[in-house]
């Protein structure tokens, strides 16, 4: 009997190419908002820090994802490469929402990636911070979905 085995390219280990290739790959899937496709890039047993949760598995990010999406709504996410080397890949973001009240935030952080040779993450850790800001401030405003190919990066925005 053949076991199928999950594989999501580019794989380890990264070039500067294929580390662009795979951070925008996870930007477009995270803008998708769809917790159970997000977390089909993530190996089963994936362990995951994110803010001071900490889960492990596909049905546990599924839940944390829920959870973050119910609460972070119009959610529109920007990442940038920062660092790579092998199978790790270092990311910068910030992506902005609001509240049920109406109240917006931009939320910066970064993340340590580590990934198996079939290019599934097996390791996420993600450290956010959230910024409220006015509405006025806000500076994603591309329809929900994936950022358009012409909307700037984080470092064209300053940010």
């Amino acid at each position: 009997m053949t076991q199928s085995v999950e594989t999501r390219p580019p794989v380890p280990p990264f070039t500067q190419e294929t580390a662009i290739q795979k951070v925008r790959a996870a930007e477009d899937g995270w803008n998708t908002r769809d917790p159970e496709r997000v977390s089909l890039a993530y190996t089963p047993q994936s362990v995951w820090r994110n803010r001071a949760e900490f889960v492990t598995g596909r049905e546990q990010i599924v839940g944390l994802l829920r959870r973050k999406w119910a609460r972070e709504l119009d959610y529109r996410l920007i990442k940038e490469l920062w660092a790579f080397g092998g199978n790790r890949i270092a990311v910068r973001f910030a992506y902005e929402w609001h509240d049920d009240s109406g109240h917006w935030f931009r939320s910066y952080g970064n993340e340590n990636w580590e990934f198996d040779e079939n290019g599934l993450m097996a390791r996420r850790h993600a450290s956010i911070n959230d910024l409220p800001i006015r509405e006025s401030e806000r500076l994603y405003h591309w329809p929900l979905g994936r950022r358009p190919d012409d909307h700037p990066g984080l470092s064209d925005l300053g940010l």
